[in-house]
This record gives structure tokens, C-alpha cells and sequence, in this order.
């Protein structure tokens, strides 16, 4: 049985998209395929990475991408799970296909101002939003 392929979209694929990816594949094991994407790509930002450097997964390696190339590529997904912030909504892409639509708001750490340490406090925080948003998901799949 094919497993069920999930896209979770932001603008730059830089933060959120980056961190519900890896913890929806640490936390789900092999139980999907999983991918991310931006409309705009951007580069990873460093906070994100230290975060999930807590979680055991290196992502420092990793390019960003573009949800263009993506549709390029005739990729099709099960789910495609948005995540903006809600001032960002209007612009958070939409995937096109038959996918099971969602729309989940979080907070943009590319906007966090403060030191490092507080940064990574933030990131933090939003990366156990996330954590929580996909094991509710993941017991209701």
C-alpha cells in the first residue's frame, strides 16, 4: 500500500514548513512521505536549525524549495497543510490537485526580534506548537 505523501507549505520554506516537515517524519517514522515548500524560497534560517538540533535531526545540509518546482514536477500529495500566520494567510500559497486542504497558523520566527538566546526561545515555543498540532493530527489519522 502506497503511503500517503504530505506537503506542508509556507512562504520561504525557511521555518515552520522546515519544522513540521522533520517533526511529522520523526514523529510518524515511515508512515508518509513528507516534503516542503515555499513560494518564495528563502534560505534556512539558522534559529530553526539549532531547534531541531535539540530534536536529533541535522537539517543544516538542506536546501529550500520551491512549491513551482514542485507543481514543475507533477508532484501530487494526499495532504497539503499550510503553514502561515494568520497576516500571512492571504498570501500562504495554494496547492492545486485533489489534496486534502489545511491551513495551519504559526507564528513567523523569521519575524522574532531579541538576542539569540531569545530567538531560540521563540522558535522553540513555535516548534512545540507545531509538535502538538501534528500529534492531535496524527491521532484523528
Amino acid at each position: 500500500m502506497a503511503k500517503e505523501k504530505v506537503l506542508f507549505v509556507c512562504i520561504h520554506n525557511s521555518a515552520r514548513s522546515q519544522m513540521a516537515e522533520e517533526l511529522l517524519r520523526k514523529l510518524a517514522g515511515d508512515r508518509f512521505e513528507v516534503e516542503s515548500a515555499g513560494i518564495e524560497p528563502g534560505k534556512l534560517n539558522p534559529v530553526v536549525i539549532e531547534v531541531l538540533k535539540e530534536e536529533g535531526v541535522d537539517i543544516s545540509g538542506k536546501e529550500t524549495q520551491s512549491v513551482m518546482d514542485l507543481l514543475k514536477q507533477g508532484k501530487l500529495y494526499s495532504y497539503v497543510i499550510t503553514v502561515c500566520d494568520e497576516t500571512s494567510a492571504e498570501r500562504c500559497p495554494i496547492f492545486p490537485g485533489l489534496a486534502k486542504r489545511l491551513h495551519w497558523g504559526f507564528t513567523d520566527p523569521s519575524k522574532f526580534e531579541g538576542t539569540w538566546q531569545e530567538k531560540v526561545v521563540k522558535t522553540r515555543a513555535v516548534r512545540e506548537e507545531i509538535r502538538r498540532k501534528i500529534e492531535v493530527w496524527l491521532g484523528q489519522n
